[in-house]
């Protein structure tokens, strides 16, 4: 066995490299499901990247027989520290095959990196925000995997639990049937809602009538979202990212706002799942890759459910509920057959228990670990 490279990514080579290992970590797992590659590009170039502006990165590859072997990011969200006070290191984006040598020597140069700044915990896999895959998955791999999801291999939790590192919480994943009825309670919660002129429900069905809600939503994202663990608040010019980046592949009909006077009070955001297209163009968009993920999003049977937040004044009126039941009598239109919850906290215990009354369990589990530096 050839020696053992650890070195800092600054080249477009090595950007390169670093993109595309996992592809060849995991190719011999049928199930793997590549990321966008067009999207990973812009997320590690610290030219577009605007989250490179409040967090220090080092990005790290692993080298044996001057062959790419693993990889690791190190990241200091310095505006998330700021915010919760607090001195912490993450890593993230953690890729290599199952070689215990490879693992900790990527994750001791992070651990010295984050002590050398002054940071006193090491977090992870969590990345810039909780936008980006979080945890590692420790249940659930005979499931398909799903976007903007962890997609690592089994043996990684196994490894760094080896390295001394201790759960700091849970994200789990239902999944469930698409009713062909509602609970009583949501009738009631529909009918109260829908006498309640006070709210307005926008639905969409086209892109041109969403294009005007997508940064207001957005703006509502950041103060719904304040509490969540690992949500950092996206700035103007994030936003409009955001927004450039997520339009083309948003449907606007499983899209739904609510106004009160006019002000936007609660989004829900739902999507097809098109993991299956991603997979059939290998993660690739160009020259053909588009159109095989925008046919799996016509013809999907699962219905993603992503974001949603209700302003914290008008919590417990049923606005979620109501969101949430438009957004399923869209998938029921549609011939859609199941419902994923996508990641939802542990403690999250409201939201849990309306995935559960609608016959959801939990399919996958995703861990995110720390260790005192």
């Amino acid at each position: 066995m050839g020696e053992l490279v650890i070195k800092e990514v600054l080249t477009r080579k090595d950007r390169h490299d670093f993109i595309y290992l996992p592809d060849k970590v995991h190719k011999n797992e049928p199930e793997w499901l590549p990321p966008i590659y067009m999207d990973e590009r812009e997320l590690y170039n610290k030219k577009k990247n605007k989250s490179y502006q409040y967090a220090d990165a080092l990005l790290l590859l692993a080298y044996r027989d001057k062959k790419p072997v693993g990889r690791i990011m190190g990241i200091i969200n310095n505006r998330y520290n700021a915010i919760n006070n607090e001195q912490h290191g993450r890593f993230c984006f953690m890729e290599c095959y199952n070689d215990k040598e490879v693992f900790h020597a990527l994750l001791t140069r992070v651990e010295e990196w984050a002590k050398q700044k002054g940071m006193t915990r090491i977090i992870g896999p969590l990345g810039f925000s909780d936008k980006d895959p979080q945890g590692f998955q420790i249940e659930g791999f005979e499931y398909p995997q799903i976007m903007t999801a962890a997609t690592n291999s089994p043996y990684m939790p196994e490894l760094i639990v080896a390295e001394g590192y201790e759960k700091k919480v849970d994200l789990v994943n239902y999944l469930a049937k698409m009713p062909d009825e509602f609970p009583l309670i949501y009738e009631k919660v529909l009918s109260r809602v829908a006498n309640n002129k006070e709210y307005k429900i926008i639905e969409f069905l086209s892109k041109k009538e969403l294009k005007p809600y997508i940064i207001p939503v957005l703006e509502l994202m950041n103060k719904t979202f304040a509490e969540i663990y690992g949500f950092v608040p996206l700035n103007d010019k994030e936003k409009k990212e955001f927004a450039a980046r997520y339009l083309p592949i948003l449907d606007p009909k499983f899209i739904k706002v609510v106004e009160v006077d006019r002000e936007l009070i609660g989004f829900a955001i739902g999507m097809p799942d098109v993991s299956p297209g991603i997979k059939a163009a290998n993660g690739k968009l160009l020259p053909f890759g588009i159109f095989k993920i925008l046919r799996e999003s016509k013809r999907s049977k699962k219905l993603l459910m992503m974001l949603g937040g209700v302003l914290k004044e008008y919590r417990g009126k049923g606005i979620d509920v109501i969101m949430g039941v438009k957004i399923l009598q869209s998938g029921i239109k549609h011939k859609m057959d199941k419902i994923d919850s996508h990641l939802v906290l542990e403690d999250n215990i409201k939201m849990r228990g309306e995935y559960e009354r609608v016959g959801g369990t939990v399919i996958k589990k995703f861990r995110i670990y720390q260790k005192e530096l």
